[in-house]
């Protein structure tokens, strides 16, 4: 489904290796070899999961934006 398709940055310098969105979304999300993580799979789990993995990320280095229509979805402005 198109509308469901999301553009996911991270971070991944800035990642302390919580692994909080990975619990959120593991389809979406990894951890590396240095416990980074990683989008290893942008739309690897429902949009719910995936907002909710950006909000769980206890440094905020998540941005989602809907790829369909270019709105942010998280943060909120």
């Amino acid at each position: 489904m198109p509308e469901n398709k999301l553009k996911i940055a991270l971070d991944c310098e800035e990642c302390i290796g919580d692994g909080a969105c990975v619990e959120a979304a593991p389809g979406t999300f990894a951890m590396d070899d240095d416990d980074k993580a990683f989008i290893k799979d942008a739309q690897g789990d429902a949009r719910e999961d995936v907002l909710a993995a950006a909000a769980d990320c206890p440094i905020d280095i998540i941005v989602v934006h809907d790829e369909a229509s270019g709105d942010k979805l998280y943060p909120e402005d």
